[in-house]
């Protein structure tokens, strides 16, 4: 239990802290060169401006992305590509079910 909470208490201070140093790198470069885009440390994405629907829609359900791991929309860190998360799950359901099985829909019962 107090390692659950040590645990969480630091990846609250990670994420504060990346946060901060997001903030902290705009704010250090002259007013006109702030994007309030970028990279922490050159390596975890940032952004720190208003989303947009078409930005949330490129970061969370891209076909043509190949990437399963994109740029947040808002925030500190990685967005997850569900449409690359469902076709890798689909191939990996496929290879555990075998090569000639059929996927069954689920059939629920109505209540009377």
């Amino acid at each position: 239990m107090r390692s659950l909470k040590r645990l969480r208490r630091m990846v609250r201070l990670v994420a504060v802290g990346l946060v901060v140093a997001a903030v902290f790198q705009e704010v250090t470069k002259p007013p006109v060169q702030r994007t309030w885009r970028g990279r922490v440390l050159g390596v975890i994405p940032y952004d720190l401006t208003l989303p947009t629907w078409e930005r949330v829609r490129q970061a969370y359900w891209n076909p043509s992305d190949p990437r399963l791991f994109t740029e947040r929309v808002v925030g500190v860190g990685w967005a997850i590509n569900l449409y690359q998360a469902r076709v890798l799950l689909s191939r990996l359901f496929s290879r555990l079910a075998g090569e000639g099985a059929k996927a069954q829909p689920i059939q629920l019962r109505r209540r009377r």
